[in-house]
């Protein structure tokens, strides 16, 4: 009986030991547009990121601090090693002034199943009629 309870943990160490796990790393968590027109039109930027782990990663959401922030992401598996991107657009329409956005990234990876993205910048207000 002891040799079976032995050969069944140590098997369950050598499953353990050699889990694969998904892992998730990106180049940049904030982006900063600078200065941008009110009226210029919407801005975008790509966070990229790379499963560092084993096994396929899967982004579950990226959902944003509010509506004027959209954050597009991969529907399907990354693979082990490969590279891909979280797509966050930003409306600057009616909202003069500085502004700070997050973006919240829930994902299968094995450590950091959520990261925090941001985006930040200043918009310029639009002209008036008087000032054109």
């Amino acid at each position: 009986m002891k040799k079976l309870l032995f050969s069944l943990a140590l098997a369950a160490g050598s499953f353990v030991a050699f889990a694969q796990e998904p892992a998730i790393e990106f180049e940049e968590t904030t982006y900063n547009f600078g200065t941008i027109a009110e009226d210029g039109g919407n801005v975008t930027h790509e966070f990229v990121f790379t499963n560092t782990g084993d096994a396929p990663l899967m982004i579950v959401s990226a959902t944003a601090s509010c509506g004027c922030t959209r954050p597009s992401f991969p529907k399907k598996p990354v693979a082990a090693g490969k590279s891909d991107k979280i797509k966050v657009t930003y409306v600057p329409a009616g909202r003069p002034g500085e502004f700070i956005k997050s973006i919240t990234v829930k994902s299968n990876a094995a450590k950091n199943k959520t990261v925090k993205l941001k985006i930040k910048g200043v918009v310029t207000p639009k002209k008036t009629a008087a000032e054109k």
